[in-house]
């Protein structure tokens, strides 16, 4: 296992995160995946004895059971917990009150409080926010953020699914009035779909963000079980839950670009898949998750996958981002060099 900085906080982390989605399985999340205790301890246990130090999970996954199988997993497994970096998130809702959802101060403080009692912490060492709350002020947000720092119970903050915009309003905010600034952003990123790359990329690169992309499977569609049309074994994740969309007229050539590396090499797609992300240099750890050992000893493999230049290039044409204005612009105007050619 390879460790990355974390932003520019002087921590390292492991380029993979094990993920929690999958733990539970009350209610919406019963789709992803419903692992209990055992399961749960199994996985992690085996995460860190591959080396990973880095668990991320929410407070809404599996209504706040995710939260509280790794809590006792972490208590039984008993690793040194200096050497355990753990992230959750807090935005969506947690029970039927009108005020238990968003990032209010109010929710962002009984959000922290009630996730460290579900982990048995007494702090987490990244809180993020799991989205836009487009009825509290930005400013109100960052500020109940800072204040979990100054009381110890959160020792970083990042920030999950928003627009390059509101990030770099939040950090400018937070820089102009001495209050701890976002350090993270975890967005959706996978070969299938690159968006993040036209405006949150430069972002972190020029504000030294860490980067941590979820559903770098693209929900299982780049597992190897599935076709070009999204056909795959009944009982599958995508089968039942088609989630994160992915651009249908590129998704073919992806899969095939996927399909002939893995073959060549005598790997899994999936192995494929997680070991082109690692050669993203802005790319800090990719969150995996796993429904069983199998697939998490899988996905933890890609680390020693070290793909050829060819290998690389021909999955980055396959799956390359269309131009888009003002990308294509900033380009052909910066074509030539200040200097005039003689």
């Amino acid at each position: 296992m390879n460790f990355r900085p974390f932003g520019r906080t002087g921590v390292y982390v492991s380029e993979l995160c094990l993920g929690g989605m999958t733990f539970g399985g009350k209610g919406f999340w019963e789709v992803v995946g419903k692992l209990g205790q055992q399961e749960v301890e199994g996985l992690l246990g085996t995460a860190f004895d591959a080396g990973v130090n880095f668990i991320d999970t929410a407070d809404v996954y599996s209504e706040g059971e995710s939260e509280t199988l790794i809590g006792g997993a972490l208590a039984t497994l008993d690793r040194p917990r200096d050497q355990i970096f753990v992230a959750t998130k807090v935005r969506g809702r947690m029970g039927p009150g009108v005020n238990q959802v968003g990032l209010s101060r109010a929710h962002i403080h009984a959000g922290i409080d009630q996730s460290l009692k579900r982990l048995k912490l007494d702090h987490v060492d990244l809180y993020q926010i799991h989205g836009v709350d487009q009825e509290t002020p930005l400013e109100e947000t960052v500020r109940a953020l800072d204040d979990l720092i100054r009381a110890g119970k959160v020792r970083y903050v990042g920030f999950s699914n928003l627009p390059a915009w509101m990030a770099m309003k939040a950090i400018g905010f937070a820089q102009a009035n001495g209050l701890s600034r976002f350090v993270s952003a975890q967005m959706y990123y996978s070969i299938a779909g690159r968006d993040i790359e036209r405006e949150i990329v430069p972002l972190a690169l020029d504000q030294g963000i860490a980067i941590l992309p979820w559903s770098p499977l693209a929900g299982g569609l780049l597992s190897g079980k599935f076709d070009a049309k999204k056909q795959g074994p009944e009982g599958a994740r995508r089968a039942s839950f088609d989630f994160p969309p992915v651009d249908q007229a590129r998704l073919p050539g992806v899969l095939n670009a996927l399909q002939e590396v893995a073959k060549a090499r005598d790997i899994s797609v999936a192995r494929v898949a997680l070991a082109w992300m690692l050669t993203r240099p802005f790319v800090t750890s990719i969150i995996i998750g796993a429904k069983n050992r199998q697939q998490l000893t899988d996905n933890l493999a890609a680390v020693d996958v070290k793909l050829p230049p060819e290998d690389v290039a021909k999955l980055e044409a396959a799956s390359a981002l269309p131009p888009e204005y003002p990308g294509w612009m900033v380009g052909w105007q910066n074509r030539e060099g200040r200097v005039p050619a003689k």
